[in-house]
């Protein structure tokens, strides 16, 4: 399975009811949120924001949200637009989308050889 980028939604006001729509309107069956963890596998300041953005997006939406690791995911972003063809000084917007991409594919990976949701399910949604 592969995942493609819709679009980026910029951080902001009318964020959370742009993405409830897309969940929406693509019938998404869960949100995965990318967790900003350190290297070392710690929460930082950069993780509490995520966690409060999945929990926001969780009241908007009728389906499950899970925050899940994205160490490296720009990283690897950029090696594979590099390795595309593509410059790796192309816009934040390409980027982040790439790094989404990585993200949710991981996420896949990580349920399909295991037969577990991956990452952690974000309480208090719709769903629930």
């Amino acid at each position: 399975m592969m995942a493609f980028p819709l679009t980026t939604v910029t951080r902001g006001e009318g964020d959370l009811a742009a993405l409830a729509s897309l969940v929406v309107e693509h019938e998404a069956i869960e949100v995965i949120v990318g967790l900003p963890r350190n290297l070392s596998g710690a929460d930082g300041p950069a993780s509490d924001a995520a966690r409060e953005f999945a929990a926001a997006l969780a009241q908007c939406v009728r389906v499950p949200v899970r925050l899940v690791d994205e160490r490296l995911t720009t990283v690897s972003a950029q090696r594979s637009l590099h390795e595309s063809g593509r410059s790796v000084r192309t816009s934040r917007a390409v980027i982040d989308q790439a790094s989404a991409v990585v993200i949710v594919e991981s996420a896949l990976e990580r349920e399909r050889l295991s037969g577990l949701s991956a990452g952690d399910l974000v309480s208090g949604g719709a769903d629930e």
